[in-house]
Formats: structure tokens, sequence, C-alpha cells
């Protein structure tokens, strides 16, 4: 007969197991006439909203508290809402039906608004139909840097130092990554209210993925830098660089930071706690660092929210700037929506398309992009070409009859560039007869492509006042945890938005080798 304890330890596992997995609701979301994945249709269990990524993927985490009897709403524009206890999800596939649209269930009222008189409407219920003061919300960002270098191109004009020479520099830039990219990750509680500075961080998880080995290279070329400028340079000089018709910068070698900084004797106690304690602070330097990044990117988004007025998207408060033209009408489940699309009328950069409830004016979503560069500089060889700016803002109506800011994606493009001469010369005032002591000199031309993308998701949201505000201390306790690859098993037990495919398949080269 089988082992008895055997028997109750695989029951255990198998009911534990079992427990876990219905824990957990993993779907995609897809149109029942295309078969086409819906992106970012809203999904929300009791009070607490979920959304779709690009591939209409999601991944609901849940507690004992939820039954399978809680109702799960499912709802994207023009599509038929579907609402049913989460029990009856059994599949991974879940199928949305478009509406079909009829003119006449659209009259919602005896008079036919224009485009101006709809978003003037949208103005007039802004304080009705969201919350414009303090406010405590759980977010999700991810963040996706892609990096890429367009043109490094140098002519060596003079150097006095030997070991800086063409085949140095050309190691150099042959070693920097011509493409690189960066995803991170964070979640956490944010309070603050459409003030960018007025904005506090609760980190609660964070984590960052990237190629280690793609700057290795480059680290030993920082040692073989730092070793030349070592034996080449005095500790007392200081340092001109000219650049074409900008006047020279003075910088003391004490600025130079770690390429002068001697090596440690590790028989030194005192001096081996001073550098630990150097370490310590550099950490606790980081944290603050990281989380204030956060708190910064995070209180521009929501500073930028259409529904507040001096944004970047100000068609709500601008209307006379831009050319309004009522496009169609289309359904979030029974709720009619206006569609307007946008252009600007003169200054503005962006167009798009606004969804407007017909019932009580809020804005639902925003879909714009840029129609010119948002800044386009160059001046003596440096330029800066901000060309792209598009995305989507989506706002969901919660429990408590507010809308809600749900999703914010938006990616950003940026061309740089230096094409100019540029000289670095070392000078001691403490050398008798000759105070320039070495030169390096050239011509520099070189271009940088950034393409940025920030996702934003809401889960929810509730009213604080400004002395709940203030009673809050931001504890800076959270680093990011890096990750060579994507591990489905970081954020378990945890509600973020679902990554797409692209980040699922990054894989370290390191890796790849092993």
């Amino acid at each position: 007969m089988p082992n008895l304890r055997k028997i109750i330890l695989i029951s255990l596992l198998l009911c534990t197991t079992a427990a876990l997995q219905a824990q957990n609701l993993s779907s995609v979301i897809i149109d029942s006439i295309t078969k086409k994945p819906v992106p970012y249709a809203t999904v929300q269990l009791n009070n607490r909203g979920m959304i779709t990524n690009e591939e209409g993927r999601f991944k609901f985490s849940f507690d004992s508290a939820i039954g399978e009897k809680d109702t799960l709403f499912i709802s994207s524009i023009g599509y038929e809402s579907i609402g049913k206890p989460i029990g009856e999800f059994t599949d991974s596939v879940i199928v949305l039906s478009p509406k079909a649209i009829e003119l006449k269930e659209v009259i919602v009222s005896n008079k036919d608004y224009t485009p101006r008189e709809i978003i003037e409407m949208v103005e007039d219920n802004i304080e009705k139909n969201y919350y414009t003061d303090f406010t405590k919300k759980r977010v999700f960002l991810r963040e996706t840097y892609q990096n890429e270098v367009l043109k490094t191109d140098y002519e060596l004009k003079e150097s006095t130092i030997p070991a800086f020479n063409e085949s140095f520099l050309d190691n150099v830039i042959s070693s920097f990554p011509k493409q690189n990219t960066y995803y991170t990750e964070m979640l956490g509680d944010l309070y603050g209210n459409d003030d960018a500075d007025e904005q506090k961080l609760d980190l609660i998880k964070a984590s960052e993925m990237y190629d280690k080995d793609k700057n290795l290279d480059v680290e030993k070329l920082e040692e073989k830098f730092n070793q030349i400028v070592k034996e080449n340079i005095k500790s007392d000089s200081y340092f001109k660089i000219k650049s074409g018709w900008f006047f020279g910068t003075k910088i003391d070698a004490d600025e130079m930071g770690d390429l002068l900084k001697e090596d440690i004797d590790s028989t030194d106690v005192a001096v081996l706690n001073k550098r630990l304690e150097e370490e310590r602070k550099q950490r606790e330097d980081r944290r603050k660092s990281f989380s204030g990044f956060k708190r910064r990117t995070l209180g521009n988004l929501f500073e930028n929210l259409p529904i507040f007025n001096d944004t970047d998207y100000n068609v709500i408060f601008r209307p006379g700037r831009y050319d309004l033209t009522l496009k169609n009408f289309t359904y979030l489940g029974d709720q009619a929506v206006y569609v307007i699309d946008f252009v600007p009328d003169g200054s503005p950069e962006y167009k798009g398309q606004l969804f407007i409830n017909a019932d009580d004016f809020a804005l639902i979503r925003m879909d714009f992009e840029n129609t010119e560069a948002l800044r386009d500089f160059n001046l003596l060889g440096v330029s800066i070409n901000e060309y792209l700016a598009k995305g989507s803002i989506l706002f969901a109506k919660g429990t408590d009859e507010k809308y809600h800011l749900r999703y914010y994606d938006i990616i950003k493009g940026v061309r740089a560039g230096v094409k100019r001469p540029l000289k670095i010369i070392e000078k001691n005032k403490n050398v008798k007869g000759r105070r320039k002591q070495n030169e390096l000199s050239m011509k520099v031309d070189a271009a940088f492509g950034n393409v940025n993308r920030y996702e934003l998701v809401v889960f929810d949201e509730e009213p604080i006042n400004e002395e709940q505000f203030d009673y809050f201390k931001v504890k800076n306790e959270v680093l990011p945890t890096y990750m060579p690859n994507y591990d489905p098993e970081f954020w378990k037990g945890y509600n973020i938005m679902e990554p797409n495919q692209a980040i699922k398949a990054f894989t370290s080269e390191a890796e790849l080798v092993d």
C-alpha cells in the first residue's frame, strides 16, 4: 500500500496549488469578429481597476476576500460590456462583441450640441466628475528607454599624451553599444494633487532590467582612461574646456571625482570604515534619487492630465485654439459616447480624438499626437529635436460615481547631435615657466536618438485632505531589483499591467551565451 503520509502530503500540495491558481485570473481579450486583441480595455473587480496591454492581455491577482460570485466587469469603447461572476471566467480567451450603433439611440437630450458646446460641458462638469484635489492612488509605472547611437565621427587634431591616440579613441567608440534598451517598473502609493511639486511617493516594489554586459567594455575603458589620467596629470592641475565660440570652462582636479582617487590600503581600518560609510551614504542617496526621480515623473504625468488647466493637452480649456469636428458616435457599454476630432488652429502642437460620455459629459479617453516638433534647437553645432510625442489617456467610472485615471501611455522621441571642435587643456599654476601641461584637441560629429515610453496604470484612488498629505512621511527604503532578463515570478501576488512580448523576450547577451 502507498505510504499514507505521502498521500496526505501530495493531497495538501495539490489543494494548495489549486488555491493559489484560483487567486489569479490571466486572459487575453479579443474582438469577436476580427479575432484581434482589444488593447486598453478596462477590467474591474469590486472597486479595483485593471487595464489590458496593447496585446489585449491582463492578469488579476486577488486575495481570499474575493469570492467566485464577485462580479468582474470588462468594457471597452465600441464594444458590448461583460459583467459576470469571476468563477465563470474559465477560458484564457475572453471575447468582446462590437456594439451596433443606431443614431436614434444616441439622442440623449432635446438639443443637438456642437463640438464646442460639448467640450464646454466637459469643463463645466469637471468638479462633479473627477477628484481635482489631494488623493491617494495605487499606481504602477513601466518605463522603457531605447537608446541608439546614430553617428560617432571625430578627427583628432592634437594630443600631447601618447596614450590618448586614434587607436584608443576608436576603441572607446566601438565599445559603446550602438543600441540599448532599459526597462524599469515600480508599484507604489502616490499622494498628491494636480501640482507636480505637491507629490509624495511610497514605493512598494521596483525592478530594472537591462544588459549589464553592454557596460563591461565601457567600464574597462573607463578604468584605462582613469589610469592614463593618474599617470599623466598632476593632482593640483586644473582644466580648460573649450568648444568653438564658447568661453573656456575651468574644472579643478578635485572635481574630477574618481579619476584621481588614491587606492585604499586594505590594512587601514579607519580608512576602510570611512569608505564603507561613504558607500552606505551612496546607497542611501541612490534610494532618495530613485524615489525622487519616480515621484517627479509621476507628478509630471498627473499634472498634464487634460482635465486640468494649463497642460500640454489644453483642448478642454482652450477649445478656440483648435478646429473641432463631431466625427462619430460610439458606445462604452450602454453609454453613448461623442467622438470629437481636434487639430491645431495655430500654435498648439497636438491633434487627436476626444471620447466624451453623452450622459454626464465626462472625458473618458483622449488620443493625441504631435503635429510638429515640440522643440527644434540648433545653435553652434548643438542640435536637439523632440520629434515625437503621442499616446492615450483613459478614465473609468468607479463605484463612487467619480471618473478615475486608469491608463496613461505616452511615447516620446528625441534626436540630439554635436558637431563642433572640442579642446581640453591641462594647466598648472605651480609649474614654473609652463602653465600649459597637456592638450587634447579634436573635432566631434556625433548624433544620438532616444525613444522613451511611459505606461501608467492607476488601480484605485481615494480622496484625502491636505492634513493627511502633510502627515505622510516619505521613507525612501526601496531600491530597484536588477534583472538580466524577464522574471515572471517577480511581480507574483501583485497587480500590474501585463508586459508585452518584447519585455517577456528580453534576455541579456550573457544569458544567451550561457
